[in-house]
């Protein structure tokens, strides 16, 4: 009993930091960098430090180590959490203050914990696992900020873009279980975002450039969300029936659910703020694991993305003529395709198919300047995506 209760202090203290992470508006204004908090702190960070930073294979590899030490949990086997404490904070830690500074008191908590037995091995190894892939996420976008800082520079850009690369590779194996449990391509369309980085760096398109990191990015987000919400191997799902066997491994599914949703709570915070909030306490170990209801987080990640594509599309007719206003465009395209299985589901896949294209016409006619057709088909769009906020109520 006493063990739970720490460990439900723990995750008490994990929702205090993760507020605080989300108290700064991290939506995106179509640049580069989406306005995260996390970049701007990132930069400011880079600027007092003159000396050069460890080498991105650096980074990985300690990572790597750290985890393959906590995987032992798994195995029953004894973890030397001293250890990864060590690497954490030699190799690890000035890369995560960088990015959040709040994230290095949870990934630090929680290995103290795990080494005082406060905290089960597996979800440890859990929350270091997805909280570290949520800094490598962070990281691919603030490489993609640094290429805007320097675009006219092509060897650096390029270098920029290569360690991009390399960050995103940590990711890569998250990606591709999601396209294999979904039948999605989205290594695929990943792989697209950065050979146009590079031909829009080749010839000197930063439009294209920025329009090819939101395909990268929001990418990315889709990848988090099919592992947390989405019907039917999000881990909601996993763990709400785990718990009808197994509780305790059920719990180790809700805390992969809970820190992979770190990477994406924001962007549903600033939007739809009891939606994330009843996302949160569903994943929470505070709350009892066979209470989690996978259709209402699933509702509530519908409701969010659907409403998060809504402030997009106002902000591009907001900035029409502007770059912003096909960046934004593309984006709201881009939070619809996150949940368009959900649509599919919900509303046949007629009607999707229906509303991806107007999303695809609006693009086109903002592209060409042709505004009374975008605002035809912008009007679709609302209808349909407010239709599908309701039916998600």
């Amino acid at each position: 009993m006493l063990k739970h209760k720490l460990l439900y202090l723990f995750l008490a203290l994990g929702l205090v930091l993760a507020a605080c992470g989300q108290s700064n508006d991290n939506s995106t204004n179509g640049s580069a960098s989406d306005e995260n908090s996390e970049q701007n702190s990132t930069e400011k960070a880079d600027e007092g430090n003159g000396e050069e930073k460890e080498e991105d294979a650096d980074f990985v590899s300690s990572f790597e180590e750290g985890k393959a030490e906590l995987e032992k949990a798994s195995e029953g086997e004894d973890v030397d959490y001293q250890a990864v404490i060590d690497l954490y904070n030699s190799d690890l830690k000035p890369l995560v203050e960088q990015r959040e500074g709040e994230m290095d008191q949870q990934i630090s908590s929680a290995l103290e914990a795990g080494k005082s037995g406060d905290l089960d091995g597996e979800v440890v190894k859990q929350i270091y696992d997805k909280l570290m892939q949520k800094v490598f996420y962070l990281t691919v976008k603030h490489e993609f900020d640094e290429v805007k800082e320097n675009w006219g520079n092509t060897e650096e850009v390029n270098k920029e873009i290569e360690e991009a690369k390399e960050y995103y590779e940590v990711l890569k194996g998250t990606v591709e279980k999601r396209d294999a449990a979904y039948d999605t391509s989205m290594v695929s369309q990943i792989d697209g975002g950065f050979s146009d980085m590079e031909a829009a760096v080749e010839n000197d398109d930063n439009l294209q450039f920025v329009l090819a990191t939101q395909m990268v990015d929001k990418t990315l987000m889709k990848t988090f969300y099919l592992a947390t919400g989405a019907l039917p191997e999000g881990y909601a799902t996993k763990a709400a029936k785990e718990a009808k066997e197994d509780a305790e491994h059920a719990r180790v599914e809700q805390a992969e659910g809970w820190a992979f949703y770190q990477s994406i709570s924001n962007y549903i915070t600033n939007h739809a703020e009891e939606d994330a909030a009843l996302i949160e306490k569903n994943f929470s170990l505070e709350n009892d694991v066979a209470e989690i209801d996978p259709e209402a987080v699933n509702h509530a990640f519908i409701r969010g993305f659907s409403k998060v594509a809504l402030h997009e599309y106002e902000e591009s007719e907001e900035e029409w003529g502007e770059d912003k206003s096909t960046i934004t465009a593309l984006e709201g395209a881009l939070f619809i395709d996150m949940i368009s299985s959900d649509i599919k589901r919900m509303e046949g896949e007629e009607a999707y198919n229906t509303l991806s294209a107007h999303a695809q016409s609006y693009l086109e006619a903002v592209k060409a300047d042709e505004k009374e057709k975008a605002m035809e088909e912008l009007k679709e769009i609302k209808e349909t995506l407010n239709m599908v906020i309701e039916k998600a109520e």
